[in-house]
């Protein structure tokens, strides 16, 4: 029992430091953990044992989160996206169904670089004109594009998936291989949202203004910040598209390891488009920041989990819960807290619901006979869809910036219809046999 206290304070204290944001959560993963483990009686030499092991299963993911974070971003700078996003404003046209299904394919697109704020400043700006002059709701705008960047965040560079490949000990690329029906089925059902709620804004009186398209298509294509074109290469631009799709497809085909993929990606990108050594230097230095923070906490979790794997502390926990725990519950808790994914993914933050909850679900579950694989799947879906109407992700402050709305007004319109999303991803899931009862 006294293992399973210390375990239970432990995951308390690094969630609540984690909510509250006074430490960095490469400290909080690493500090808390080894403070644990000193009180629980295990010498400095141990302590440093499991920490060697838990980051030994992380180096791979935070390898691949490094160079897949550099290598988007040179794609972003070279404009590989500018040429499909001013495609898809102009097919949009007058028609507010197209405008919105538009805005779904955009959005999905502009996140295959995992990162949220991109795909934000893609989205928004170049679509919010058009929904103005259309007499569209923001609130739709900002659904939609908060669907479309939960499903593609199930990417193995989206953040999530490299997360849970954490914890579980596994290849980012080998989980999302798993989760490809489910991300596919989620990207079908964005495209219909986007249908439903344009159907809905027209019966609302939405697009009743003449010319409206040809005036919106030219206000959008002028309120588009035109930053960092010295960096643009047209003349590559088919080059750098094939580039991305064959690194895509590469993945997909598993032909090697991922993160030795996105080397050499990257290294053909920036000899290509970058051939001197100063413009290359400042492309990665660009990226760094934020490719090394996030690889830096991947390998910080690794040493929680190695600690926590190591003093027998998850287990004891397990035991712990399962002691109180209905058996009629126990035996469907992955289910439970798939569903409650998204509500509690919108209250705890990312770093705080894979590294703190999702172990211990996890360990409850094997105690009933299920796969830990099987839990964390019905958990990242939830978490994955909520990921910019939580008030814990910086790029909801930035997306309800664009188009002056209130937080509170965004969550109260996109709540129920995300929600809907989640449900049909986790039932989707459950169908198709890849999450099992």
């Amino acid at each position: 029992m006294f293992v399973a206290t210390i375990g239970f304070i432990m995951v308390i204290a690094i969630v609540a430091l984690l909510l509250k944001g006074k430490m960095s959560p490469i400290v909080v993963l690493i500090t808390v953990p080894t403070i644990a483990a000193l009180i629980m009686g295990y010498s400095v030499g141990e302590v440093g044992g499991f920490i060697k092991e838990g980051v030994g299963t992380t180096t791979s993911n935070a390898i691949l989160f490094l160079f897949s974070v550099v290598f988007f971003g040179v794609m972003s700078d070279v404009g590989v996206f500018d040429i499909i996003v001013n495609f898809l404003v102009k097919k949009a046209g007058a028609n507010v169904v197209s405008i919105t299904v538009a805005t779904a394919i955009i959005a999905i697109i502009a996140h295959l670089d995992g990162s949220t704020a991109t795909t934000v400043l893609i989205s928004i700006p170049s679509m919010w004109p058009i929904y103005k002059r259309m007499k569209i709701r923001p609130h739709v705008l900002l659904c939609i594009v908060a669907s479309a960047m939960g499903v593609m965040n199930l990417l193995p560079w989206g953040g999530p998936t490299a997360r849970t490949a954490t914890v579980l000990g596994m290849d980012a690329t080998i989980l999302w291989h798993m989760l490809i029906p489910i991300q596919v089925l989620g990207c079908i059902v964005t495209i219909l949202l986007a249908v439903v709620l344009g159907i809905l804004e027209k019966r609302r009186g939405a697009g009743l203004v003449g010319d409206a398209g040809d005036c919106a298509v030219a206000e959008a294509a002028a309120a588009q910040v035109q930053q960092g074109q010295e960096l643009k290469r047209p003349g590559l631009l088919w080059f750098n598209i094939l580039l991305t799709v064959g690194l895509i497809a590469s993945l997909m085909l598993n032909i090697t390891t991922s993160y030795v993929l996105f080397m050499l990606f990257l290294s053909a990108a920036l000899i290509i488009n970058f051939p001197s050594l100063k413009e290359q230097d400042n492309r990665i230095k660009a990226h760094a920041p934020t490719a090394l923070i996030i690889s830096a906490t991947m390998l910080a979790s690794g040493a929680m989990v190695g600690i926590m794997n190591g003093t027998n502390m998850l287990d004891a926990m397990a035991n712990a819960i399962i002691s109180v725990l209905p058996d009629a519950l126990g035996r469907y808790i992955h289910i439970i807290f798939g569903v409650l994914g998204m509500p509690l993914g919108m209250v705890v933050g990312t770093d705080a619901y894979f590294y703190g909850i999702m172990p211990l679900i996890i360990e409850v579950g094997t105690k009933y006979g299920i796969a830990g694989l099987n839990t964390a799947m019905a958990m990242i879906i939830g978490k994955n869809v909520v990921l910019m109407i939580s008030p814990l992700v910086p790029a909801t402050y930035l997306a309800i910036g664009l188009v002056d709305m209130d937080l509170k007004d965004h969550i109260r319109f996109c709540f129920k219809w995300l929600f809907a999303v989640t449900m049909i991803m986790l039932l989707g899931g459950l169908l198709m046999g890849i999450i099992k009862l």
